[in-house]
């Protein structure tokens, strides 16, 4: 069996977790958003692909989500003591290794899957049926506008790590934009695997700036619609609210309501032009089933809290069983 998953960072892992539990022997690639990347005291860094490795590699930090268990931060001290600017963003000194390595590579000349490659057969070794791809090997980064009055037209276009680590997503975000996606490729074996896939899983990871990228890559979305594989969708947002993160601060800049039912919506079904064929919300949300169903969108409706990779497991279960035919 072969399985493929779309996702991001945080909430990513720990749904791809549940994955690997509910399918142990099958091969697992997942593709990783790449547009929350920047490049930092002169370091590209890659904070989904990272999260997904260590989580994957079973080296997260489990209290924060991210980062390196185990982290010390004597280095980014250090550069707050000479005053180096960006002060916000906080590179830990186990994680600045994996930033040093891939900063190298790329210089080398790597493309960014080729050095993915190379720095999660250190982490996951354990498990030679994972995969972890890039979206895309070009440069695609998130920005979002926000209002600025000393700014031409009145807002101002920010880094998208910039809004979500140092503004921590306080002023409203006005627009959302991804610069260099219209020149972008599917990395090496993205369209290969959306096209062999048995089952396709878009994981429950922000609709804007996670799972958003990747449909936006040229070719990704075309791949999705014409997989034979049945392509299941898992909303995030529980109950109005997101579970992890601050979905809720860029769905409306978008355009998008802050309910699971407008994100599958926004996602939308293979029979009209979008990509899913089962869209799977919480028990919170059954009361918007219905009105996705009339929509001609499939619906499934089971508990989504990932509490552990097993109770991950045994709703994506369910989920397949409420696809139509045999599962």
């Amino acid at each position: 069996m072969q399985v493929v998953v779309l996702a991001g960072g945080v909430g990513g892992s720990r749904f791809v977790a549940g994955v690997r539990a509910a399918y142990p022997q099958a091969e697992l690639t997942v593709i990783v958003n790449t547009a929350d990347d920047i490049t930092l005291h002169g370091l590209r860094i890659c904070p989904d692909l990272d999260t997904m490795t260590y989580t994957l590699g079973r080296a997260i930090d489990a209290d924060r989500g991210w980062g390196r268990s185990g982290e010390s931060w004597r280095v980014k001290d250090e550069l707050a003591a000479y005053g180096l600017e960006p002060s916000w963003f906080g590179l830990g000194d186990l994680d600045l290794a994996t930033h040093l390595v891939r900063t190298q590579l790329l210089a080398a000349g790597l493309p960014l899957s080729e050095v993915t490659r190379r720095v999660t057969a250190r982490w996951l070794g354990h498990d030679p049926l994972l995969t972890l791809l890039p979206m895309t090997d070009d440069v695609v980064e998130t920005e979002v506008a926000i209002g600025d009055t000393d700014s031409p037209g009145g807002r101002r276009w920010l880094h998208f790590q910039e809004y979500w680590v140092r503004l921590r997503a306080a002023p409203d975000a006005l627009a959302v934009r991804r610069t260099g996606i219209e020149h972008a490729h599917p990395a090496p074996g993205v369209a290969e695997a959306i096209a062999g896939a048995d089952l396709v899983l878009v994981a429950p990871s922000n609709p804007v700036v996670s799972i958003g990228p990747i449909l936006e890559v040229p070719g990704i979305h075309a791949a999705l619609r014409a997989t034979p594989a049945p392509v299941l969708g898992f909303a995030g947002i529980l109950g109005g609210a997101p579970v992890l993160g601050m979905a809720h601060r860029l769905l409306p800049a978008i355009g998008v309501a802050v309910d699971a039912a407008a994100v599958g919506r926004h996602y939308g079904a293979r029979a009209a032009d979008g990509v899913l064929d089962l869209w799977v919300m919480d028990s919170a949300d059954a009361a918007d089933a219905a009105g996705l169903e009339v929509d001609g969108l499939r619906v499934a409706v089971t508990g989504l809290m990932m509490s552990s990779p097993e109770a991950t497991a045994e709703f994506l279960r369910l989920a397949v069983k409420a696809l139509p035919g045999p599962s």
